[in-house]
């Protein structure tokens, strides 16, 4: 007899039938000619672009898939059971015929315990959370990560199957979309399918993964960043040296007398932006700033070092702006600067480099952690009143307040929350974002 959910003899049965072996390779095909043909690829340059050991699990989407259609003929589970069943353990019988029965889903994954179980949350359907049984995966996936994969129940509890997808926010957008117009779906229309429908859909939800991770192969983009001022984020730091004669209490003084310098302590200064208000937004990518916890946009930033001023932001527009500033304030005390610029690879790479250094081995980590919570801490409590993108300009504190508001605000908790659980060792990685949840008044819709 052959072992629980084993599906050797399955195969072996296909394979010997020459119709059969060629509807599971047409339904193979169909989820996976869509990528292949939008990026001029084939079968074999999958496995070199996403490893290995997405073959087994792209061709496992596809033949779940076809464990579930029905034919002029019949169904191969079916037929199946019906000629060769009585080789199959009691399990192994029951595992097919709900594999069968079973579409694909996307799934919201919470209290994992690793090696052990997890708890899935439909979110294409009204069916209610339901505990797997998962040793494997339960180790890997995250608090809030999305999976696409079938839910099977077996006995008295449930265990997913074998074809199983991570879906990013992205791969996330692009399935969605996919499924409205699918089923001519308006945008405003509430996204819940019957398990007919899913069915039917389940190419879908393979080309939207491939779709996003074939794209993210070919072109793995650096993530773009700009200011609240829309530009380009690239770190500027000029050094303007100080003239002969003149000391630090000299250009001080003078730098004290600007309006838009704040002091923080006798040396440094935050170059603060004129109002609370934002610059424009930028069309896309990701917004990088600091802010005060008054809400004044830090623009950049001035220090006294030895026999210069440092002053670093993060863009060339706001370069050529500080220059005129600390020229206008200063004067003939200072001479003109030198520049250096960094971009986000450069510092990336120069990161990299950096991660084997010694210089965090000298802090214990116990208190490596306490310097990394209290520094979420003071973050995020600032981020609770910030106007954030993500929530349509609103701080969370004002887009909780209404219910689609709390919608937002839920998806922005779960994807800190998530981002945060994914840094593998840091010390930041066990932070506890409860607080925020409660705060917001949102405890309930963190299950």
């Amino acid at each position: 007899m052959t072992g629980r959910n084993d599906i050797s003899g399955l195969l072996g049965f296909i394979g010997r039938d020459e119709v059969w072996h060629e509807r599971l390779q047409d339904a193979v095909a169909e989820h996976l000619l869509p990528a292949l043909e939008e990026f001029d690829l084939d079968h074999d340059d999958l496995a070199e672009l996403l490893g290995e050991q997405w073959s087994g699990v792209l061709w496992g989407c596809g033949f779940e898939d076809f464990l579930g259609r029905h034919y002029d003929d019949g169904n191969i589970v079916d037929l199946y059971l019906k000629r060769r069943g009585w080789k199959e353990s009691v399990l192994n019988r029951a595992y097919f015929a709900a594999l069968r029965d079973t579409p694909v889903s996307l799934y919201e994954v919470s209290d994992v315990r690793p090696g052990t179980s997890m708890v899935l949350r439909d979110l294409l359907t009204d069916t209610g959370p339901v505990t797997v049984r998962e040793k494997s995966a339960s180790r890997t996936l995250k608090q809030w990560d999305r999976i696409a994969v079938r839910v099977v129940a077996e006995r008295d509890h449930h265990v997913i199957s074998g074809a199983l997808l991570p879906f990013s926010a992205e791969a996330t957008d692009l399935l969605l979309s996919g499924l409205r117009d699918a089923l001519k779906l308006k945008k405003r229309d509430k996204l819940r399918l019957t398990p007919e429908q899913l069915s039917g859909c389940a190419p879908i939800f393979t080309a939207a993964w491939l779709f996003t991770e074939v794209g993210h192969a070919l072109d793995p983009a650096v993530p773009e960043l700009c200011n609240s001022d829309g530009d380009e984020v690239k770190f500027h730091d000029l050094r303007f040296p100080f003239a002969a004669g003149v000391t630090q209490k000299d250009v001080a003084t003078r730098l004290d007398r600007v309006k838009a310098l704040l002091p923080e302590g006798p040396k440094f200064w935050n170059w603060i932006a004129a109002g609370k208000g934002r610059g424009p937004r930028p069309a896309s990518g990701t917004t990088l700033e600091s802010r005060m916890e008054t809400g004044e946009t830090v623009l950049g930033t001035l220090e006294l070092k030895g026999k210069a001023l440092l002053v670093s932001v993060n863009s060339a527009r706001r370069a050529k702006k500080v220059e005129a500033l600390v020229s206008k304030a200063v004067g003939a005390l200072l001479k003109p600067p030198l520049t250096t610029i960094r971009t986000i690879e450069q510092m990336m790479a120069a990161r990299r480099s950096d991660e084997s250094g010694d210089a965090a081995d000298d802090i214990p980590p116990g208190i490596m952690q306490q310097i990394a919570r209290d520094y979420m801490d003071r973050h995020y409590r600032e981020t609770l009143d910030a106007p954030l993108p993500m929530l349509g300009g609103k701080s969370p504190r004002q887009a909780a307040r209404s219910a689609v508001g709390r919608e937002k605000v839920v998806e922005w908790l779960k994807y800190l929350e998530n981002g945060n659980a994914r840094r593998e060792g840091g010390a930041i990685a066990e932070y506890d974002f409860g607080w925020m949840w409660a705060e917001l008044g949102l405890e309930g819709h963190r299950k």
